[in-house]
């Protein structure tokens, strides 16, 4: 009976265990699968090839693809999880021209294109001076990440954390968020010849703001561009990314 009973267990055994072995190496196929999958989507998300020409908007190519290498390299980096949605301010175009683009990741498509204002100490309606700096009113360079959304001074406003260091890395310090501003119109701009001016902050229109910010807050990636030699060539996320 005891010879019997430890020979049954160890047929039982040998007939279990590759079929243990074989759902071991499906589930590890799997998941191999799912993250080859994962990554190839990621990659796609910031290629300009899967962006048609219509979809890309005003926007230079070039400013376009700094963008996507320095959202590619935050990803990359572990930095940050897969963004939904990349912002990108060009502030080498006038404050009376649409520079601001915002692009859904996952379906390719350009959502907002939208004035936006900079701050006082970087210029009137041309931007010339960037900073880091509290108290300097100025804009500040490179990427963003999106936080999350509150009701100050300036109404329904976004939080935003740099991820440059020495460029935009003191930007909750600053307070510099997103927010609606009166001062962010054509109609502005027609009794001016300017938008109004921020602290720092990337001021949009009151009439887009709160539909904009909430497609954009928790983890959306924002890049602030102007053709700063310095910002070009240290930038953490425009360099190699090794």
């Amino acid at each position: 009976m005891l010879r019997i009973g430890i020979v049954g267990l160890a047929i039982a055994a040998g007939l279990l265990a590759p079929r243990s072995i074989d759902a071991a190496a499906g589930a590890a196929r799997h998941t191999t699968t799912a993250a080859a999958a994962t990554e190839e989507k990621s990659a796609a998300s910031f290629s300009r090839e899967n962006f048609s020409s219509e979809d890309l908007g005003t926007i230079d190519v070039d400013v376009f693809d700094l963008a996507l290498n320095a959202a590619s390299c935050a990803v990359k980096s572990g930095k940050v999880g897969q963004p939904r949605t990349l912002t990108v301010i060009d502030y080498s175009k006038p404050s009376t021209e649409q520079r601001l683009w915002v692009y859904d990741l996952n379906t390719r498509e350009l959502l907002y294109q939208e004035l936006v204002a900079h701050g006082q100490g970087t210029g009137a309606n041309v931007a010339a001076k960037f900073s880091n700096q509290p108290d300097s009113h100025q804009t500040s360079l490179g990427l963003f990440v999106t936080d999350e959304t509150y009701v100050g001074r300036n109404g329904y406003s976004l939080r935003l954390d740099g991820l440059d260091k020495g460029w935009n890395d003191r930007a909750r310090e600053r307070a510099i968020v997103m927010h609606g501003a009166p001062y962010v119109s054509p109609a502005f701009v027609k009794a001016n010849g300017r938008l109004g001016r921020s602290h720092g902050c990337p001021a949009v229109s009151d009439t887009v703001a709160r539909q904009l910010i909430d497609r954009v807050k928790g983890g959306g990636l924002v890049f602030a561009y102007y053709p700063d030699q310095e910002f070009l060539k240290t930038s953490k996320y425009l360099r190699s990314c090794s």
